[in-house]
């Protein structure tokens, strides 16, 4: 072969290699790059909790922490005649500049089929609570009293319609129980009438407080209600009983109309035992509305209570389970969000529900409501507050820990935090390219020591705390933390 020939077969067979060394080089960049991309995570502009572990990727030596609610004063107490048996089931929100509350009361004295009714309260901090009188319900022959529902529907769970083709005279909407489950409609929350005869659910049991409202996320009415599920046994050291063939759990409809509802399905919640769940209370949280929070009563029904209970069996706690579909919950913690504490009027059976509502009471502190002593003379509902977006919290010790996120997408200018530390503590933030490479300019050693209590501090690094730059590209958040709790994240805006 001359020697032409061979330069030429030699360069052939170079480039032939070239080429496939390119192709496979370009497969390895491509496969990089969309790799990450098939887990990343859109939180846009959304703050981010840490209640599940949807965005933890790597943890060490941190752990996530249950935070429980600090007990304050009594918010709404028996006063009158007509809460002489009971205030409990109360929904609260704020509806313009001020707090209103439905809630249910309980008179002696009234026939069977009309001794629970509905009452109303206003508050202009969430704190001290009014009980105005309204002149619309009669009881013992007076209308001075503070009573918008007398009907033979019991449990009223009250919203504010904000669906946008909501009719005005329909803008606040109920449901309650009749035996079967019934829908009641308002123009101001006050006066109210059925929606109609027939019931959104026959698929009882009904009989506890029935949660309804308007989603803006799924754009959508959603209701969460008693039920039974029936494929389900109780885990090892689990205390509990069968009922009806299955336990006491919790259900989910939906409708687009609030007349039509899909058929009740039993909420999910993995391989986790099955305890037994009474009341709900779920909403959708107005910091972070990714996340729906469920504060179901969860019952211990052969336990017993305190000595000489007359009522029957079984003590009960509060727990928290959260959700970002509305159907698959997730339970993080098995413990109890809240006990029943040193109070002995609230250990026996069904003595303290958590009541539906979270309001900004401060910018430092959220309340929350939860009727206790139930059956007793001494029922009423108390506030308990905690920070906000105090749930949960990456905690790491003294020693110091790590949170390394999954890949996430974004939107907006500036990272926000919400942290606390010792005095001695830190948090810095690193963020990297979604293979794990810090990316220049916001490596650990170029952010700055962060340490204090905030509830939404901007975070910065030695050259900038913009990272629009990086806005709609693949990231990963690490976090280094010493004696410190981290609750929440966001991007946003300045």
């Amino acid at each position: 072969m001359h020697s032409n020939q061979l330069s030429r077969l030699f360069r052939g067979r170079i480039t032939t290699a070239l080429t496939i060394t390119a192709l496979i080089l370009t497969a390895l960049i491509l496969s990089v790059r969309t790799l990450p991309a098939d887990d990343t995570i859109d939180i846009g502009s959304q703050r981010q909790l840490f209640v599940d572990r949807a965005l933890i990727d790597k943890i060490h030596k941190s752990r996530l922490v249950l935070h429980h609610p600090v007990k304050r004063e009594i918010a709404i107490k028996p006063e009158h005649p007509w809460e002489t048996n009971g205030v409990s089931y109360m929904v609260t929100f704020k509806d313009g500049d001020r707090f209103r509350a439905w809630y249910r009361v309980d008179a002696a004295g009234l026939s069977a089929d009309r001794h629970s009714m509905t009452a109303y309260a206003e508050s202009d901090n969430g704190i001290h609570w009014h009980k105005p009188k309204l002149g619309l319900i009669e009881f013992d022959g007076s209308k001075e009293n503070n009573l918008v529902w007398n009907g033979d529907i019991f449990n009223l769970a009250v919203f504010r319609d904000d669906n946008p083709r909501a009719k005005p005279d329909e803008r606040y909407k109920a449901i309650g129980r009749k035996g079967d489950l019934l829908a009641l409609l308002s123009p101001d929350g006050l006066r109210w009438k059925p929606a109609g005869d027939k019931p959104i659910h026959t698929d009882r049991p009904f009989d506890s407080h029935n949660i309804a409202f308007w989603d803006p996320v799924a754009e959508q009415y959603v209701a969460y209600t008693r039920g039974v599920r029936q494929d389900g046994s109780l885990g090892e050291g689990m205390t509990g009983s069968f009922f009806k063939g299955g336990v006491r759990w919790v259900r989910r409809s939906t409708s687009k109309d609030f007349r039509t509802w899909s058929k009740l399905e039993p909420i999910q919640t993995g391989k986790h035992p099955r305890e037994e769940f009474y009341t709900n209370s779920t909403i959708r949280y107005e910091r972070a509305p990714d996340y729906l929070l469920m504060f179901p009563s969860r019952f211990a029904s052969t336990r017993e209570p305190q000595p000489g209970w007359k009522h029957g069996k079984g003590v009960n706690d509060i727990a928290l389970l959260t959700s970002r579909d509305g159907l698959h919950f997730e339970r993080t913690f098995m413990e109890a969000f809240i006990r029943p504490g040193l109070d002995q009027g609230n250990w026996h059976e069904r003595s303290l529900y958590m009541e539906r509502g979270i309001l900004q009471t401060s910018p430092t502190e959220l309340s929350l409501y939860c009727m206790q002593n139930w059956r007793l003379p001494t029922v009423h509902i108390r506030r308990y507050t905690l920070r906000p977006d105090g749930f949960v919290s990456v905690q790491a010790a003294y020693d110091g820990g790590e949170l390394i996120t999954k890949p996430i997408t974004f939107s907006g200018k500036r990272l926000f935090l919400n942290y606390s530390t010792s005095a001695v503590g830190s948090l810095k933030v690193e963020l990297q390219d979604a293979a794990g490479k810090p990316l220049n300019g916001f490596a650990i050693d170029d952010c700055p020591e962060v340490y204090g209590d905030r509830v939404d501090a901007p975070i910065r690094w030695k050259s900038t705390g913009d990272v629009s730059s990086l806005a709609g590209k693949a990231i990963r958040i690490r976090f280094v933390l010493r004696d410190a709790d981290l609750y929440a994240l966001r991007f946003g805006e300045e």
